[in-house]
């Protein structure tokens, strides 16, 4: 039974690759950050359907400390790297939170390397391939980078694009051997297997109560996090995938006033609240500048081009994602779950 390292256990795509990985017969090791975060996976997996959890082991590790994560990745042949460090606030300085990403993969992958680990999958994301891209009429592809010093980058996405560079590098000077690829989402949405929901349900929730009163005009690049994890999965393994990077999309985009309407059409009983209203960017500059803060993260991601492709996923690895609607629905069915709306 091969056995895989899973880092930050109690995340969103983290509990989906662990649940796909147990039900297609891998022993799995995660790390958690405190040991209460145990029994919050445990029950995460319960829901995904899983009772038998001889085959899970935890591993008490952080990303900010080099401690246990040599004994993490021992007897691993693969490491999904899926964790990043967590933040309850924007910090001011943006190396706060680039520097803790950048350190925290590189631990990882030294650790994958000195335990002998065969490959690292990391999850990337859209935010290191395609904030720099100036050409609508072309489709972004795994060959884009994102200039890292780009105007209006947001911390989190300059520590993926900063923490991607410095594994590549790493990878090319001091790997030997070890062998490595990204996955690179868009906007992941999908159901939750636990209450504690993500940045995408925030956004969902804030459109179904209400609370834009009038939609911002902003297209997502979308994907379901079960075919996240399938891909990361998919990349694992293939023999293929080494040395390469994937973007994860459905394909095509929705703009937040066609998700408010697709919602409002097709899950009526919770749609009264919601908003069709077009909210002019230049509203929302302003309101950013005034100091609101919801404004102030919705801003740099207005005009954004994210028109990308996920052929390369699709015709290496045999990739078939569900649509933008069907994760759409995923994830309000998880809200009215939790009772979030």
């Amino acid at each position: 039974m091969q056995q895989v390292l899973v880092t930050g256990g109690t995340g969103f795509v983290a509990s989906h690759c662990i649940l796909q990985l147990l039900q297609q017969g891998y022993a799995v090791k995660t790390s958690i950050r405190t040991p209460d975060k145990k029994n919050k996976v445990l029950e995460m997996l319960r829901t995904g359907g899983i009772s038998d959890f001889q085959h899970i082991q935890f591993i008490i590790a952080d990303l900010t400390a080099d401690q246990y994560w040599l004994d993490a990745a021992a007897g691993c042949e693969y490491v999904l790297h899926v964790a990043s460090p967590i933040y309850l606030r924007v910090p001011k300085d943006p190396e706060e939170m680039i520097r803790p990403a950048v350190d925290g993969t590189l631990r990882v992958l030294k650790a994958a390397r000195d335990a002998g680990v065969k490959r690292v999958v990391m999850t990337s994301n859209f935010g290191a391939v395609g904030y720099s891209h100036r050409d609508p009429a072309t489709l972004i592809t795994e060959k884009d980078y994102t200039d890292p010093d780009e105007k209006g980058l947001s911390a989190y996405n300059k520590s993926k694009v900063m923490s991607e560079k410095a594994a590549w590098q790493f990878i090319r000077e001091q790997g030997h051997g070890l062998e490595f690829c990204t996955v690179n989402p868009m906007g992941i949405f999908g159901p939750s297997l636990g209450p504690d929901l993500s940045s995408g349900f925030e956004l969902l929730r804030n459109i179904i109560n209400g609370e834009m009163k009038a939609i911002p005009n902003m297209d997502l690049g979308i994907v379901d996090v079960r075919d996240v994890a399938d891909l990361h999965i998919r990349a694992m393994t293939s023999p293929k995938a080494n040395g390469e990077r994937f973007l994860a999309l459905a394909g095509g985009t929705m703009s937040l006033l066609e998700i408010a309407g697709f919602i409002k059409k097709h899950l009526p009983a919770i749609g009264a609240k919601i908003s069709t209203k077009s909210l002019a960017d230049w509203k929302v500059k302003l309101a950013a500048l005034l100091g609101n803060q919801k404004a102030k993260a919705v801003a740099p991601l207005l005009g954004v081009n994210r028109r990308a492709s996920n052929e390369k996923a699709i015709s290496v690895l045999g990739w078939t994602p569900r649509s933008n609607e069907t994760a759409i629905l995923a994830s309000v069915e998880s809200l009215i779950k939790y009772g979030a709306v």
